[in-house]
């Protein structure tokens, strides 16, 4: 059994429970639920929970809640959270109710759903929270029975004393354990004798997501309150110049319109605060559809922007950003990027002599893959509820970044943090676009502005026009081979507008004696930001596309090639900054070779691509198996391996390896969002196009490499890989190679 020895006060186990590791912490508002055996019971009054501490609330009934800190947007962080510290408290999983925490950054941390971080960093503070009120319920019974703490034992929520034969359910003591200091040694579970982490656990909101009982943003209602829309330009690089509203007025339902600007002139923003146009145009009514149609009648002028600096501070670091006037087109981006790809480009790391190198290779190849912008298309567009008061303010809606928000609101609505609630709604998608807080903002100062509660919506168009896209990027590889076809360097230059993806610590940086990478990027008006890996998923695409076509050219299975430099990287590594595991990337290759039959001939019917990466801490590899349909290439089924440590609900996990693999085939095939002079020319569904039903693979069977290696992120780090393996199969199904995503563009009749 592991020991922890403690110093905590309460207030201060609770605060440094939520900081552990630094890392990044989610906080958001649930409807809480009450499941026993399947079956929902009537809502317990709060009063009647004793909280034993920040995560842990007992009823003298014996009914057990616990507290999760992060939000849930589908990774089901719900129940997996609130599983580790019902392991450690040592109580029967179906006897447990599970409300999502209030936003409070003193008590969870700096709350943030984001970099698949949650069960990394909670871990540790949720093992001691269980542990810390497992112990305290002991000393209650120790102090209860008048017998030595270490001989009370606890079993499924009853604590026993074998001696005597006494024995308390913790409910009976939770009154006497909320009093006791926290213990100074905290006895944490061996992993072997895990009961409930490990264990697939069905996810606790599923009742009510089924039953369609109102759990999102866009299901908060208030009485009294307007519904909000704004009408903004029609291309990037354009402002509000003008309007006439005199029509829109007098449509029924409108109270009122205005413009007003979000940020004033000088305001220093925080590092997720973003906004794509600052002068607001608003419309106010009793209903959307009143609201929507009379945003039709606006009669409104626009005027190009200007060159513009802005400033962020993020943790203590100020950087100032360039945003161009312009309106930018996609065709003339991607001239743009050819001729800055041909140019000197930001050196990020250098081994060995890869100039010599390429000047010595007997062979030389070379390639380029570009990837456009993609929208997030959240199935809930963006939406909050605000009521802004003279003294103090209520946000409610899905929000990722809660604590990141809430300092730039307070400086807008001049008004203390402690004066503005902040609740969290479960969010209907958000794979990065909801860390941004620019919509809080907007519905808060609407509110302001109106004097009355609103809720603020976009549409679908709304959604997809605004901006905060995925980058659009460029990266070209070069690889040097001898006479006798021996890897001597490789080379990584990649570029995006406005950042570039290269990841020049990853492998195989640290394979290789001669490794060169660079990097580049172009200023736009265009407004980018997370998105499912970050930047990972175009660097993983690329990457692993040019590293099949590599081996292919030395005339290596690509699996092998893979090991072969894995092998080299763990044995003979190269430079110390390499930032992953040789042996845990190797085992997830050698995994995904086993489970899919790699070698297997009764799989030679599919034509098949493999990819493998590392990033958000954890390796995962696909293996994806096409076939013909209709004489076009179709993903009929995909093999996963992943490792990512502890999994704490092999279910929840399954699944959400599953989604990113249906997500990142959809992205690969078919995910593109253009520009014509400023202007997104997919502004819906109908143009946007996404993966159907039909093409999703009919199976994809996923493994995980067994350890006890402390658990890692899952949310994202399944997602990246996709893109190169569907590139891979698709080469072998065609016999020809895909450089340039969407890759059904260059499918003849796919599109």
């Amino acid at each position: 059994m592991e020991k922890i020895k403690t110093n905590y006060s309460r207030r201060s186990f609770l605060k440094s429970s939520a900081l552990a590791s630094g890392g990044l912490m989610i906080s958001f508002k649930l409807f809480p639920q009450i499941l026993f055996g399947g079956k929902t019971h009537q809502m317990i009054p709060p009063q009647q929970f004793r909280e034993i501490n920040g995560y842990v609330k007992i009823t003298p009934d014996n009914l057990i809640k616990i507290i999760c800190p992060n939000p849930e947007f589908g990774q089901n962080v719900m129940t997996s959270l609130p599983m580790i510290v019902a392991e450690e408290l040592d109580v029967d999983w179906h006897e447990v109710t599970v409300e999502m925490g209030p936003f409070d950054n003193v008590k969870y941390g700096p709350q943030f759903v984001g970099g698949s971080n949650s069960m990394r960093m909670y871990w540790k503070p949720l093992r001691e929270a269980g542990a810390a009120a497992r112990g305290m319920l002991v000393q209650a019974a120790a102090q209860s029975w008048g017998v030595p703490a270490q001989e009370v034992t606890s079993r499924a929520g009853v604590l026993y004393h074998e001696k005597t034969g006494k024995s308390a359910k913790y409910g009976d003591l939770a009154s006497q354990a909320a009093a006791i200091p926290i213990p100074k040694d905290l006895k944490l579970k061996e992993v072997k004798d895990f009961e409930v982490v490990r264990h697939s656990q069905k996810n606790v909101e599923g009742l009510n997501i089924v039953t369609g009982k109102p759990l999102f943003g866009l299901d908060y209602y208030q009485d009294g309150m307007l519904f909000a829309m704004i009408h903004h330009p029609p291309a990037f690089g354009m402002k509000l110049k003008s309007f006439d509203a005199s029509q829109a007025l007098k449509m029924p339902g409108i109270k009122d319109v205005f413009s007003l600007k979000m940020y004033p002139e000088g305001f220093e923003l925080g590092g997720f605060d973003t906004h794509t146009f600052n002068d607001l145009l608003v419309v106010a009514g009793n209903s959307t559809w009143e609201v929507m149609n009379a945003r039709k009648k606006l009669e409104v002028q626009w005027e190009p922007v200007a060159d513009t600096t802005e400033t962020f501070s993020f943790f203590g670091r100020k950087r100032e950003v360039v945003i161009p006037a312009g309106l930018e087109t996609t065709a003339t981006q991607h001239e743009k990027m050819m001729e800055k790809a041909k140019a000197p480009a930001t050196l990020l790391r250098k081994d060995g002599d890869p100039e010599t190198a390429f000047k010595n290779a007997a062979q030389i190849i070379e390639r380029t893959y570009t990837a456009p912008y993609l929208a997030h298309n959240c199935m809930e567009p963006m939406n909050f509820f605000a009521h802004v008061r003279a003294d103090k303010a209520l946000m409610v809606g899905p929000l990722q970044a809660p604590g990141w928000i809430a300092p730039t609101l307070s400086k807008v609505l001049n008004l203390p943090a402690s004066k503005i609630e902040i609740r969290m709604t479960r969010m209907g998608g958000g794979f990065g676009l909801r860390a941004y807080g620019h919509y809080l903002v907007e519905a808060a100062l609407i509110s302001r502005k109106t004097q009355t509660p609103i809720k603020l919506v976009y549409d679908r168009e709304d959604d997809m026009t605004y901006g905060i896209y995925r980058p659009t990027y460029m990266m070209t590889y070069r690889a040097a081979l001898d006479a006798n076809k021996n890897l001597t360097a490789f080379h990584v230059k990649g570029g995006g507008i406005p950042e570039h993806c290269v990841h020049e610590n990853r492998f195989p940086a640290g394979a290789i004696d001669n490794y060169l990478a660079e990097g580049w990027e172009i200023p736009s008006n265009i407004t980018i930001g997370a998105f499912r890996a970050p930047g990972s998923n175009f660097n993983a695409a690329a990457e692993q596309s040019f590293l099949d076509e590599l081996a292919e050219a030395m005339g290596k299975d690509p699996i092998e090639f893979r090991l072969e430099l894995l092998k080299r990287a763990k044995e003979r590594p190269v430079g110390s900054r390499n930032d992953y595991d040789a042996d845990r990337y190797a085992g997830v290759l050698q995994l995904v070779k086993e489970k899919s039959g790699w070698n297997d001939p009764a799989n030679a019917k599919y034509s098949r691509g493999v990819s493998a990466y590392f990033c958000h801490n954890s390796y995962v590899a696909h293996v994806i198996d096409v076939v013909k349909k209709n004489n076009l290439p179709h993903v009929e089924r995909v093999t996963s391996a992943a490792d990512c440590g502890i999994v704490i609900n092999p279910d929840a996990a399954t699944n959400m390896i599953q989604g990113a693999v249906v997500d990142g085939i959809g992205n690969a095939m078919y995910g593109a969002l253009t520009l014509h002079n400023g202007v997104p020319g997919e502004n819906n569904f109908n143009r946007y196009r996404m993966i159907r039903i039909k093409e999703a693979p009919q199976k994809i069977d996923v493994h995980f490499v067994e350890n006890d290696i402390n658990p890692t992120g899952l949310g994202e780090p399944p997602f990246a890989p996709v893109f190169g393996a569907v590139a891979n199969a698709l080469y072998k199904a065609t016999g020809k190679r895909f450089y340039n995503q969407p890759f059904a563009k260059d499918l003849e009749g796919a599109a």
